[in-house]
């Protein structure tokens, strides 16, 4: 539901002529999906379509399930899954199921609460959903004076026990709120995105929860071809992006648009942001400077700092005498061996645009945790990595 947030506060708040919407999002993925829990697809009342939850196979049967939602104005489960019998049934021909949940939404009366939320990209941020059951109706509990039977949810923003809390006295009763509120805020301070199955009296409750921290920071070290082919490559992947670069001449901000550009030696940028918070565990530090007296001080920081990933640019001769030079600078065999140097996987790539795939490459396989990198059809397990369940 994030990734769609303000497409969906767009079409309910449109000042001429406001558009009931209806949202359908991924709750549960089991087996091969293309894509995770937490993705969303919207369909207004207008006609208007975005997103998408499976690359194709099911699009047409959820786009009908939302019209349904926004005539009767009540959220359900869906399940989508391949079936052996009928090749041509509504399925996913990878062999995978989505539990999908069908959320309708209209617009809301001026000055009551949206059940979108009034946050602006807050982060952290999660979205909870109580999921409806069968016996639920109406299925939602909606602000006072919405009638729209909308989903019963909440947007949460911060991490904190008591706003979390908070925030959910209006999805739990008094006793599953405790060990909700408990297990929702753990999610969020650790960005998961899942289904929580909580107890509540002789019944149970469901809340799916989609979670987001801020996006991991990325930053490029050298305002040069590689560099601004690396910023453009890594746009879309959603990271926070800083090119770094001590020489006036080359940081024209507007050579790296989706960047934020620092005029600054990069290992005296590295240092303040590490102390001021702006790098944590899941950070990159990628060196495209080419330049010894660049590169030893930024690299010797770098691995010195607890970050996912650092990798520089070179020859392996400039590789050799990098190292040697780092060892001189007081870094230890442990801390050398973190870095990627020759950076990239070697896929033969030649240009800056190449380069720049390699290394991006190079760095999913990091944060996959793939030693070896091999085609996936000379493999035999699931293409996507199972994840574990919530609750």
């Amino acid at each position: 539901m994030l990734d769609i947030l303000d497409r969906a506060r767009e079409s309910l708040a449109r000042p001429s002529a406001p558009v009931p919407c209806a949202v359908a999002t991924i709750v549960s993925a089991q087996g091969s999906v293309p894509l995770p829990a937490g993705t969303s697809m919207l369909v207004g009342a207008d006609g208007a379509l975005q997103g998408s939850l499976s690359g194709g196979c099911v699009e047409g049967a959820v786009l009908e399930a939302c019209r349904e939602a926004l005539e009767t104005r009540r959220s359900s489960l869906r399940s989508f899954g391949f079936s052996e019998e009928d090749a041509f049934a509504v399925g996913l021909m990878c062999g995978g199921s989505l539990e999908v949940l069908i959320q309708p939404f209209a617009p809301t009366p001026p000055g009551t609460q949206s059940p979108l939320g009034t946050v602006e990209d807050p982060s952290p941020a999660a979205y909870v959903t109580r999921l409806p059951h069968a016996s639920d109706a109406p299925p939602a509990v909606v602000p006072e004076g919405d009638d729209s039977g909308g989903p019963r949810a909440v947007l949460l923003a911060g991490d904190g026990a008591e706003e979390v809390r908070g925030a959910l006295t209006t999805l739990l009763p008094p006793e599953a709120l405790e060990a909700g509120s408990t297990q929702v805020a753990a999610m969020l301070r650790e960005a998961r995105t899942g289904t929580l199955r909580l107890p509540a009296g002789a019944s149970t409750i469901d809340l799916f929860v989609e979670s987001r921290i801020r996006p991991a920071h990325l930053v490029v070290c050298g305002a040069n071809a590689f560099g601004q082919a690396l910023v453009e490559a890594a746009r879309p992947l959603g990271l926070r992006i800083t090119l770094c670069d001590h020489r006036p001449a080359f940081t024209d901000p507007t050579a790296f648009p989706g960047a934020e550009v620092v005029r600054d030696w990069p290992h005296r940028f590295l240092a303040a942001a590490a102390e001021r918070g702006d790098l944590d565990a899941r950070s990159m530090v990628c060196v495209l400077t080419h330049d010894p007296k660049v590169d030893v001080p930024v690299l010797a920081t770098a691995l010195r700092l607890d970050i996912a990933y650092v990798g520089a640019m070179g020859s392996r001769r400039s590789d050799h005498d990098r190292r040697t030079a780092l060892r001189e600078a007081g870094v230890d065999a442990e801390a050398l061996s973190r870095l990627r140097s020759p950076i990239g996987l070697d896929l033969g790539a030649g240009s800056p645009a190449e380069v720049a795939v390699s290394i991006l490459a190079e760095i999913l396989a990091v944060r996959a945790e793939r030693r070896t990198v091999e085609p996936l059809r000379d493999g035999s397990g699931p293409l996507h990595a199972r994840t574990a369940a919530s609750g």
